[in-house]
Order: C-alpha cells, then structure tokens, then sequence
C-alpha cells in the first residue's frame, strides 16, 4: 500500500500536479457543476415557459416529472462529487502519515521532504477553501519581490525554520490576513516554489540554500526538563611545593605513533625527536608515560587523604572505606599499603564483583607501578590466573576469593584484604563478610578494608562491630540531572536518539556513556546508531561507538580507555558494569534509561529466570556519577521524575535474597560450614532457600541424607561453576565422553551471544545458524559450532561468514581449556566419544534434571516439578518440534517465559539421573512415553 502510493505521489508530481492541486481542480469542478446546474435550472426554467406558450399538447404532470428528474440527477451528481472530495481527503490524509513514517527513519533528502511539505500546505489550503466556497472574499495581489519581515529576520532563523516560515507565509500585510488566497495564487505560488525545492535555484543573495544535515536525524528529538543539580562541592586537588612547580612545566607531545614525549622547558623539540633512535625515542615515551601516570596519581581525591588512611588502618582492624567511584580508592589504597610496607608479611588482596574491573584495574595499577602484569601486580578471575610467586598486589572476584578459603581457610598468605564496592551486596560478597568477620577474631594481624560507595555505610559498620567510616570525596563537578517529559516506549530507541542529540548539538569537549540492561540491548543499539548516522560521512563529527560488557574479550575492553582523537568523540555503551567498578575518563553525558538484568529465584518451585527490571535509585545516582569526573557534566535519564520517585526501589535487593544459593552453600560445605542457619548472614536468606539448596545438593549426590558433603560433592565444589555443569562434567567421566561435555559447557558459559544477526543480512544470518542445528537440543548445536571452528583452525574469517561471534568463541576455548586443567585436579580422565549421542545426552541430564519440562496438548510446556507453564524460545533448534520431555538450561523472562538451550531426553534418563528426585508418575506413570525416539542413530557431531 505505501509503495502503491508513494508511486502515485511521484506520478502526480512527473505531471506538475501535487495533492493540493487535485483538490483545488476538485473543488473548481464542484463550483463550475453548482454553476452550470444553476443555469441549467434557470434555462429549464424559461424553456418550460415557452413550452407552455406554444405546445399546449403536454399536460402539466409531464413538465413536473421532467423538472423532478432534473433536479434528482443533479443532486446526485453533488453527492457524488462531494463522496468521491470525502474519500480523496481521507486518502490524503492516510498517505500523509504513511509517508512521514517512512521519512522520519532518515529514508529521504532535503527535496523530498520539501516537496511533502508543500503538498500538505496546499493541501490544507485545499480544505480551508472548501470550506469557504459560497463566502465573497477578496483576495489582495502580492508583489513577488517584495520582501516581509521574515525576510529581514531570516538570518536570526535556522534553514528548517526558514523553509516552513517560506512555505507557510501566505499574506503581504496585517490587513490580508482577514482573507484567503485565491485558488489561481495557489497554484501560481506553488509553481515559483518548484524551482527553489527541485532544483536548488539560486536566490536573490546568489547563493544556493544551504542543506540541514542533520535534519532527519533530530526530526524525532526527545525533550527533557532539567530537575536539579548533584555535586560540585570538591575543587580539583592543589598540589604544594616543589611537586607542584615540577609538574607545571611539564608538557607533552604526541607522536604520529600515538605516543606521548614529555616536554620540559621545551629541551626537547620536534625536530630533536626525530633524530633520535628508536631505543632513545621508546625510552622518552616510557618516562613521560611515567610522569604523566604519577601526576594522575597525585590529582586524585584520595591523594591528599593518604597519611591519614594509613594511620586508620594501622590503628584499627577493620575500616569502612567510603568514596564515590573515580575517587581512587580501588587503584591507590592497595598502592598506599604496599608503599607503607605492609606487603612484607603478606599480599594485599582485594575482590571485585565482576571479573572485567578486576582485569581492568589490575592493568592501571600494574602501570602506575611500573611492573609488568601478572608480577608484581596480576589478578584471579574464573577459568583465569594471572598471578605468579611474586605477586604482591593481587585483584580477584568475590567468587574467587571464597574458592581460596578451600584451600587457605586462615587466608595466612594475604596481610591485607580489602573488600570493593560491597554496597553491591553480590552473593559472594555477603557470604565474604561471614567469613572475614570470623577470621578476624583469631588473626590480630589480619587487616579488613570495607570499600564502599556512600550507600549502607553505617550498616556495614554496625555488622563489624562499629567499625570506623573514613570518607573520601569523590565528585569533583556539578551533574546536572535531566528527566524526559513523558515515559519512553522504547528505551532502546531513546537512548539512540538521545545520543544523537547530544553529538550533534553539544561541543565536542566530553564522550559519552550509556547504560544498556544486557549485551543484546548493547549490539542493538550499536547496530541503531550506525543505521541512523549512515550516509552523513564528514558532515558529521567522527562518533565512535564502543561496547562493555563482561563476556567482551579483554583487548576490546582495552578500547574504552583509549584517548579520543581530537575532532571526535566516543560513546561507550555498557552494562551495569561501568556503574562503579570502572572508571572511564572524559565522560561528560550519561544516558540512562533506568534498566538493569536481575537474577530472580522462586525457591517454591525452585526455578530461576534471568528478568529485565527497573534499577534502583541508588544505582541510577551512581549512574548520574560517572559524569562529572573532568568537567560539569550531564544525565539524561530515560524516564520521568515521578517514576524515579515512586516506581524505583530506594536499593537493589541483595542478591542472597533472590538466588539459587545452591552452588554457596556446596562451598560452605566444602569450608566446614555446616551449620547455616547460624552462620552472620548480614542479610540472612529466607529458611526456605537454604532448604531448597540443600535438597537440590542432595539430589545431585553432593550431600548425604544426613546432609554432609559425599566424596562426589568434595570433587564438584573443586571445580569453580554452577553445581550442574560440575556434576555433568563428572557424569560424564563415567560415561566416557568427557571432552564433548567440556566443549558443551563451555559454550553454555559464554552464554547466547554464539551467533549475531545483522539486520541488512538477517535472512543470511537466520539460514547459517539453522544449518547448524542439531535435531538432538541446542547442546548438540553449541557443539557442532565449536567443531566446525575448531576444524578452521579457529579461523574469524569463518566466523565472519557464518555470522558467528568470533570473540565468544575464542572466550569459549579459554575455558575450555581452563575446565581441562582443573579436570586433571580432581582426577577427571580425558575421553572422547562423539558418536555416543546418548551418552553425551544422559550426561547432561545428570546435571541439568531439575530443568525438566513435558509438552502439554496446547504446544506450551509444563515443568514436571511444581508445575509452571513455559515455551520453547524461538531461537532453539527444538522450536515447534513438539518433543516430549526436555531440560533447558536457563528461563529467561521476556512477553513470557522462555526455556533457552534445550536439549530432548527420556523420562528414564531423568529417573535414572535422580531416583530419589523422579518417579514414574511424574511422567504419567510411563518411563518411556510413545513418540520419543531413541537417538541412538542420530547424526554423530565429530571433529571435521
């Protein structure tokens, strides 16, 4: 339809005729029909007479029928003609607004849009003139040149305002605007117009109008109020003395490498560089790297707090560390203590929530040091070690530091432990604060730093027996907080215009950063804003758009720290995860759109979905904190102040709150914990929780009916993931099929981000991925991926060509071949048998039981335990293939909830996994239920 009427809309125009000259022609035929009918009557009228005169043979009932049809026909001709007006406006009017939701996505020029503007103009003019027919007006003639007002003040007006201005003007004077144009003026008017819009005619300045670039781009802008101002109470850190003097007459040149050479009194010129040999010009860079990294050291707003830190921590065993992020406290306090000399008797140690700040932060405060990372400073994150003898700084997850009171419960080889950004309350987080607080009651040289952002200080010092709270300001520039008008429909959407707005009307003096829920969210808005801005080329400033996230390889994390390039500017798209634990600088603008990933456990039914949900309002301020850090800055937040105020929860709710805590409490177990109603939760998890963990760890036959740890749940808490993929991992060592588990698993741990799908190649996308499926389960499709690649020598070409992730397959093979390392600890024999389709399936199901669901008569699925509906995601191989029984290994929330990487199995198979856990009446009394296939003869992945 819309193609049907844009071809029309050309057509009228190849013929010099637009919509408004259709009515106008419409409206003088319906005239000259009143006219001519007018006459007709009058002509009817007089010949009637002289019939009368001279032909007195027809009677006068004739002369009424006659009269009686005329007027008929003519009547019916105006309903007619003001049936076929009606339909015609509505046809319009239905174009009009197909046509603006082409154009608004950027699908057209300046003249197209030109043209559309002038059409509905005389269009309008159409109707109003319909409206006035029969009213005697008299129209006043206009000069073509005589100049209005908006002539005098054009310059004043931008070229959108100017082009309306021209097309809308429609009177010479104050007096005209009593009257309406003539039909013929609209017509003449619209003519002298064509040949400023067709052709870009010169004007009278001789000078063709200059074209708005960014029209398109900004035509759906959001608007925003401003609400009020954070921060501003810190000036820029003052340095005293000789450092200060040393340090102003510093300068820095860039080489056309990107290094940077340290200038001082201008000793060293340009000129001097050039002559210099590589070795000379690499050891100049090096020490104004140096410099440059010490005098960053010293401006930040913890430097002049030092002396006073190290005097709190010696005098107290346990201190509450509160500054906000970019204040320093994550990069400097480990610094401060080694400095201090507290390395000399053990490590300094400290977590962080998530393993991309650990490795992030790990690089800065290796180069500050001047060492190189994993020597002096490295870090410890899952599947990953990078830590030698002579570590003394070292940064690790939550999730690691707990996996070495395995090992160390006294934590004698740290001196120092330093626990960061706690206000996050992460799982492992909580269960960390337990521990710590025991160990402290027995190590008196053991020293604890508490570091937090502003939120839940006083409880984290109350839980440590009122432990003293240093503060550290942190926000050294006034925030000023934007809220939209009204809600958003679609976040993704806003935040992309939003973006635009700000590059294209801001100077370029600040990058930009913007919150996305998950890495999904994140390429959709990448693949937006590269869609929106394609086709401006050097029209518009350079915009260079970066993901964060934490499956995202480490050399691409890299890119966020880059300096931008003058003339340009960058815009990070993140997670949560730039929310706190990095700290990105020149970031000025910050989009929010109020959204974040939650975990959500249902410990009646035992299920756990991953939910897109609201973010607390203390995550959005320490949102609105990453502005700021280099200059004022601003927030724009996707939402209203309203929604902020009432529809936000004050704080997120700790995570050992809404979790499975079945893979905690194996490693408490593990620890000699055992009893844990008893155990310093700071937040205790409700009864029910712990049950269900408990149950599920003896289903798995971690746990003894008497609920101690069994040797085969000593080997699954060795290995450091979810109690499922352990327990599948050593299934299959029974089975004999390990290396095709250990592949699986570590596809599932990259999550679902193995293939992409660009929207100008979806339908190529969506083939390669089908051509890989497996009629098995979605396991056995990961699997195939990963054989295919490993065949090309792990090739990117091959991944570019099946629309394959590259990075996630190179973060799967990291894995895996951590997961074969830690197989050799707990004494895991490495087999292979990738035609044993059962044994591969059957493996999986040891592990994954609890995820079962059966098909019900409507096509949707029911889980077999506590029964809730659920659906086959689209995405899986095993969408609409209507089989019986399956797991899956996740449930994700969206319109509903979906069952993602799924996998077909046989009611004994899950029986047999967990006898104490199924029965045959969970499946209807039948082991084997009629139309499941035993796939014994299914399509062997192998290693091609």
């Amino acid at each position: 339809m819309l193609r049907h009427d844009t071809r029309r809309l050309k057509n009228f125009r190849a013929r010099g005729k637009t919509v408004g000259d259709i009515l106008i022609m419409q409206g003088q035929s319906s005239s000259s029909s009143s006219s001519s009918h007018k006459r007709m009557r009058e002509g009817d009228g007089k010949k009637n007479g002289d019939d009368d005169d001279h032909q007195h043979q027809h009677s006068g009932n004739s002369d009424d029928m006659r009269a009686a049809f005329e007027r008929a026909r003519v009547e019916s001709r105006r309903a007619y003609l003001d049936k076929r007006e009606a339909d015609i406006e509505l046809l319009r009017k239905k174009q009009f607004r197909a046509l603006d939701d082409v154009y608004s996505t950027g699908a057209a020029d300046k003249r197209i849009r030109g043209e559309l503007e002038q059409d509905r103009y005389l269009y309008d003019q159409a109707l109003h003139n319909k409206a006035l027919r029969g009213k005697d007006l008299t129209g006043n003639y206009m000069m073509p040149d005589v100049q209005d007002e908006f002539e005098q003040k054009k310059g004043q007006l931008s070229q959108r305002e100017q082009r309306v201005q021209a097309l809308t003007r429609a009177r010479y004077d104050d007096d005209v605007d009593k009257y309406e144009k003539s039909e013929q003026q609209l017509l003449e008017e619209k003519q002298m117009h064509a040949g400023t819009f067709r052709v870009g005619t010169v004007r009278d300045e001789g000078k063709k109008e200059e074209e708005d670039p960014y029209q398109l781009i900004l035509d759906n802008q959001i608007k925003f109020v401003e609400s009020e101002i954070h921060g501003g109470d810190m000036s820029s850190v003052k340095l005293e003395g000789s450092k200060k003097e040393k340090l102003a007459k510093v300068k820095y040149l860039k080489t056309e490498s990107g290094g940077v050479v340290k200038m001082e009194d201008g000793e060293v010129a340009k000129s001097a560089l050039q002559r210099m040999s590589a070795k000379e010009k690499a050891a100049l860079i090096a020490e104004a790297r140096r410099v440059k990294l010490q005098h960053d050291r010293r401006s930040l707003p913890i430097f002049k707090y030092r002396d006073d830190l190290i005097d709190a921590v010696k005098k107290y065993p346990v201190l509450v560390l509160v500054g906000e992020t970019g204040s320093g406290k994550t990069t400097q306090m480990p610094q401060y203590l080694h400095e201090a000399g507290y390395t000399k008797f053990g490590k300094i140690g400290c977590t962080q929530p998530r393993r991309v700040a650990a490795m992030s932060v790990a690089a800065r405060v290796s180069d500050e040091m001047g060492v190189k990372l994993g020597h002096e400073v490295g870090y410890s994150i899952r599947f990953e070690d990078k830590t030698s003898d002579s570590t003394i700084i070292k940064y690790m997850t939550d999730g690691m530091l707990l996996r070495e009171f395995l090992g160390e419960p006294d934590l004698a080889s740290y001196s120092v432990m330093i626990i960061d950004e706690a206000h996050e309350r992460t799982l492992h987080t909580d269960i960390l604060f337990g521990l710590v607080k025991d160990l402290l009651a027995f190590r008196k040289d053991f020293k604890v730093i508490i570091s937090s952002a502003t939120i839940d200080a006083q409880k984290f010092s109350m839980y440590f027996e009122n432990a003293p709270i240093f503060n550290v300001p942190g926000r050294r520039y006034p925030v000023t907080i934007h809220y939209t008008i009204a809600p958003e429909a679609n976040y993704i959407e806003a935040a992309v215009t939003t973006v635009l707005q700000i590059h294209l009307t801001q100077p370029l003096n600040g990058d930009i950063l913007v919150f996305m829920p998950g890495q999904q969210e994140i390429e959709d808005a990448m693949e937006l804003i590269t869609f929106r801005t394609r086709g401006l080329g050097s029209r518009m400033a350079e915009l260079r758009v970066l993901p964060i996230y934490a499956s995202l390889p480490t050399d691409m994390q890299a890119k966020i720290f880059e300096p931008t390039p003058p003339g340009a500017r960058k815009a990070i798209i993140a997670t949560n995860i730039a929310e706190t634990s990095l700290t990105i600088d020149n970031i000025v603008y910050v989009v929010d759109p109020g959204f974040c990933k939650q975990t959500g456990y249902n410990p009646k039914t035992g299920m756990e979905s991953l939910q897109e949900v609201p973010c607390s309002r203390a995550s959005a301020d320490q949102r609105a904190g990453r502005a700021g850090r280099v200059r004022p800055g601003k927030t724009f937040r996707l939402f209203t102040r309203w929604a902020f105020e009432h529809e936000m929860e004050a704080q997120n709710a700790p995570e050992i709150l809404r979790t499975n805590l079945g893979g905690v409490v194996l490693m408490m177990k593990s620890i000699g914990i055992d009893d844990l109603l008893n155990f310093d939760f700071m937040d205790p998890p409700p009864p029910q929780t712990l049950a269900k963990a408990l149950e599920q760890l003896y289903a798995l036959q971690a746990l003894s009916s008497t609920g101690q740890l069994t040797k085969l749940g000593r080997r699954m808490a060795t290995l450091p993931m979810d109690p499922c993929m352990s327990k599948a991992i050593l299934a299959a060592d029974k089975l004999k099929c390990v290396d095709e588990v250990i592949v699986i698993t570590a596809m599932l741990s990259v999550g679902n981000t193995v293939f992409f799908c660009p929207k100008d190649k979806k339908l190529h996308a969506e083939q390669a991925r089908k051509s890989f499926q497996s009629p098995a389960g979605d396991h056995f499709t990961l699997l195939k991926v990963y054989r295919d690649w490993e065949g090309t020598n792990h090739s990117q070409h091959w991944c570019n060509e099946n629309f394959v992730q590259y990075r996630s397959m190179t973060r799967a093979r990291d894995i895996k071949e951590q997961i074969e390392h830690l197989t050799e600890l707990v004494e895991v024999d490495r087999s292979s048998d990738p035609h044993n389709i059962n044994a591969i399936r059957q493996s999986i199901a040891a592990g994954y039981f609890f995820n079962a669901a059966r098909l019900n008569k409507n096509g949707s699925y029911r889980t077999v335990k506590s029964p809730h509906t659920v659906e086959i995601h689209p995405m899986s191989a095993m969408f609409k293939k209507a089989a019986q029984v399956v797991i899956y290994n996740e449930l994700v929330l969206t319109t509903k909830e979906f069952m993602r990487n799924v996998i077909q199995v046989l009611p004994e198979e899950l029986m047999e996994a967990s006898p104490e856990y199924y029965k045959a009446e969970d499946f209807g009394g039948q082991k084997n239920i009629k139309g499941i296939p035993k796939m014994a003869n299914a399509t062997a992945v192998s290693r091609t």
